[in-house]
């Protein structure tokens, strides 16, 4: 089977599970009812609607209602109202008004028929209009220009109290085609009052720095010399997948999973377990990127107020890309379609949302015994369950890799296009890198949050610290070269924000305290930290406060149904000191109880011209690896490849080069 297509998922079963995403007529039967109690139905928007999903408890004790989370707005007033709808029984059974006119404050995230209308206002407004006539162009090119809506960030500006707002920036364009980023449109930013429908602040810089004129484009039928030595990569599964797929249910070798989306997060993983001889193991109840946030250095009109929470002002689930195989993916593919409401509320499907395969990855283990011939190599397989969206002009893929020997990894993809600043002729940035002829690209950085509500082997679960520290000199250490292992038990949310550390090589375990391993202590998962940097922003300044999860590498909180997001419930024109600081103030106990691991990783960007005009993926992300959870290397039962051939004694070459797995 050659790069083909699986049987898409998009379709639920007559009862679906208590964890599957809604169905498309649950979101009608839940729309439909909450847009029939609303003040002004032909004004009701739903910028948020996704599963009510139970907890685990819930889960446990069975019977557990189908609920609906249906988040509105009103377009005239501004008002937002969360609903939890009763599916079975057709109600409503929580109404809650959103209190975004009072401090921190706190919107919706921006809706798409929301760009489309900032887009409108602006090019409508005298004084934008203005703006761009004062840098050259005319009434034909303005109407080409590129208006990108950003969520505006707080500045405790009057005009942001309480209100729905977004900036908006400009880039010049020659044709609906070309880059805009390429021509940066300096010096104008119109703030734009999405409920009032006009532009209520507008700056106008000077001096003028002239738009970039060069041409920056990308697309491949603008490519006028592509490389032509690049053949053919097929990747063969003649008798297909692995995994089996009932459903929103995965099983692959020993793994076993439900897929999850909403609207807010993307691709969620549920219940994820693994078969340990006779006995399958829990290890992660739910996980899932909740937030991101992209703050930038350069103190400019156009730029000091960026820092776009993509999670919580957009949705990265709602931003999802159709995935296409070959392109996205490669290889045995099972897609996953998933239904979603629009802004009307009305369902639609969006098409091969989730990509899943498996990945050749390498060596799993091997070794030649010399002394008696004996060669044995295995190779790793991986599985991959993958999502990607665009969120203005960047794009993230969120990659959930499943190792055979127990290993899970998150590893998030970071390309699109960067934001880009217009330099005056002859002169430098100073706030990042240049990029090309009078372009710079300002200095960010990409702050990711995953959230794992643990469950290893049920129960409880308890977090320790541990770092590798130099033993003084002495009778214990006479030749210099001994070290330790320190440990410290994590009892209080307080004392689980932590910073990584690299030279102590520090890391993080999760074990189940009321559970043995085959020597004698705790099951665990360590948590492997990647280098990664945190917040540089000023400690006092609104992003910082706004997005303090990315202050700490490792937060450990106590379970709590409400504390879903890392950034709070609405990060979109907030205020700040909302998310895991607050959560993690309540000092609540965290040691062998339901508790939640946080963890935030990036990546600082100072952009070059190779980032031009499309960046190469960066990466980023982290690991979580058994660590005394099983009693030996959980991949030692992978069989020899069938083809492969075994070699002689004492060599572990064939004569021909093939090779080989095992000798026999």
């Amino acid at each position: 089977m050659l790069d083909t297509v699986k049987e898409k998922s998009s379709t639920q079963t007559a009862a679906p599970h208590p964890l599957d995403p809604l169905t498309a007529d649950e979101i009608t039967a839940a729309c439909t009812l909450v847009r029939a109690a609303a003040t002004s139905p032909e004004n009701c928007r739903f910028p948020t609607v996704r599963l009510e999903e139970p907890t685990k408890l819930e889960l446990a004790a069975g019977g557990t209602p189908r609920r609906a989370f249906a988040l509105t707005l009103d377009v005239v007033t501004g008002e937002a109202i969360e609903h939890i709808v009763d599916l079975a029984h057709s109600e409503i059974i929580v109404r809650k008004v959103v209190p975004n006119r009072e401090a921190p404050y706190g919107q919706p995230s921006v809706m798409l028929e929301e760009f489309f209308k900032c887009e409108a206002v602006v090019k409508a407004d005298p004084g934008w209009r203005k703006a761009m006539v004062r840098r050259g162009l005319t009434d034909k090119d303005i109407e080409l220009v590129q208006v990108d809506p950003f969520s505006s960030g707080f500045f405790d500006f009057a005009y942001e109290r309480g209100a729905r707002i977004v900036r908006a920036v400009s880039f010049f364009r020659e044709h609906l085609q070309d880059n805009g980023y390429a021509h940066p449109i300096e010096g104008v930013v119109a703030v734009v009052d999405l409920i009032g429908g006009k532009v209520i602040d507008l700056t106008d810089a000077d001096p003028i720095v002239p738009i970039p004129r060069k041409k920056r484009n990308y697309g491949a039928h603008e490519v006028t010399n592509p490389r032509t030595d690049i053949r053919p990569l097929h990747i063969e599964q003649p008798e297909g997948a692995s995994f089996r797929v009932d459903g929103w249910k995965v099983d692959w070798q020993k793994w076993s999973f439900r897929v999850g989306f909403t609207p807010r997060e993307g691709l969620v993983l549920h219940q994820l377990g693994y078969q340990d001889g006779m006995r399958k193991r829990s290890l992660i109840h739910r996980a899932s990127v909740t937030e991101m946030v992209v703050p930038y250095a350069d103190p400019t009109a156009n730029h000091f107020w960026k820092s776009a929470f993509d999670a919580g002002e957009y949705g990265l689930g709602t931003l999802a890309n159709a995935l296409e195989l070959g392109c996205d993916c490669l290889g045995n593919i099972h897609y996953f379609d998933v239904s979603a409401a629009d802004n009307n509320g009305k369902p639609f499907v969006m098409q091969n949302a989730i990509c899943m395969h498996e990945e050749d990855y390498g060596i799993a283990w091997k070794h030649y015994e010399f002394r008696n011939g004996l060669f044995e190599v295995r190779r790793s397989r991986r599985l991959v369950i993958s999502f990607f969206a665009t969120v203005g002009n960047y794009d993230y893929g969120f990659y959930w890799y499943l190792y055979q020997d127990g290993t899970i990894q998150l590893e998030t993809k970071l390309t699109g296009i960067i934001q880009t600043a217009a330099v005056q002729p002859g002169e430098k940035y100073k706030w990042g890198g240049m990029v090309d002829d009078n372009l710079g690209g300002p200095t960010h950085q990409h702050f990711f949050n995953v959230r794992l509500h643990m469950d290893l082997d049920g129960g409880g679960n308890t977090v320790t610290e541990h770092d590798f520290v130099p033993r003084p000199w002495g009778h214990d250490n006479p030749h210099g070269n001994a070290f330790d292992t320190t440990t410290r038990v994590l009892s209080h949310e307080r004392d689980a924000a932590a910073i990584a550390n690299g030279e102590t090589g520090r890391f993080w375990k999760i074990s189940n305290p009321n559970e043995t391993n085959s020597v004698g202590n705790a099951p665990a998962y360590k948590l492997v930290v990647n280098p990664s940097p945190l917040m540089l922003a000023q400690e006092g300044s609104y992003v910082r406060k706004r997005g303090g999860f990315a202050t700490r590498h490792v937060w450990v909180t106590a379970f709590d149904r409400d504390e879903k997001y890392a950034s709070g419930d609405y990060p979109n024109n907030h205020a700040g000191g909302d998310g895991l600081p607050r959560y993690a103030a309540q000092n609540r106990n965290i040691e062998n109880t339901d508790i939640v691991v946080w963890h935030s990783f990036g990546h600082t960007h100072i952009c070059k011209p190779e980032d031009f005009p499309i960046m190469p993926v960066e990466y980023a992300g982290f690991t979580l690896k058994p660590t005394g959870f099983f009693a030996a290397n959980a991949a030692g039962d992978i069989p020899p490849e069938r083809n492969s051939r075994s070699v002689l004694a004492g060599d572990p070459q064939n004569a021909d080069g093939a090779s080989c797995c095992h000798k026999g």
